[in-house]
């Protein structure tokens, strides 16, 4: 390992391993409630699809925070409780901006250009997006 790189301990890995497992498990249900979501306002509501995704993946953005706060990194909310708007202002900043303009940028790609179903295409757009929503948030929204 480089000099310039700290070791990380057995327990630090084993935490960052349980948030990676945590984070997978919320981003499962997040895909259902963006799919869901999305579904609705294209198909039901006439939305187009572009402004619908904005929307789906906003509300996936509040479900997977919420979740995150209350269970992914419990272990470090509970230490400094009162930093919730800090840190949904830094999840927006972070992994929203990541989805909110991952997605759209996908979405358009793959929909607009190649025309793909939307919603396999929105499946491509999380996947696509999926590292760096997890890196942002682990060291950045909630660090320790």
């Amino acid at each position: 390992m480089p000099a310039s790189e700290p070791q990380r301990s057995g327990e630090s890995w084993r935490e960052l391993v349980r948030h990676w497992l945590k984070f997978n498990a919320v981003g499962a249900l997040g895909i259902l409630v963006q799919l869901a979501a999305l579904f609705l306002w294209v198909d039901v509501l006439g939305f187009q699809y572009q402004l619908a995704t904005l929307l789906a993946v906003e509300a996936a953005i509040l479900h997977n925070f919420a979740w995150h706060e209350r269970w992914t990194w419990a272990d470090r909310t509970r230490r400094r409780p009162g930093g919730l708007l800090g840190r949904l202002a830094r999840f927006h900043l972070a992994a929203g901006v990541i989805s909110l303009l991952g997605n759209l940028g996908f979405m358009t790609l793959l929909v607009g250009w190649w025309h793909l179903h939307y919603l396999p295409a929105n499946l491509l757009a999380i996947a696509g997006c999926y590292a760096l929503n997890f890196a942002a948030s682990e060291w950045l929204v909630f660090r320790d």
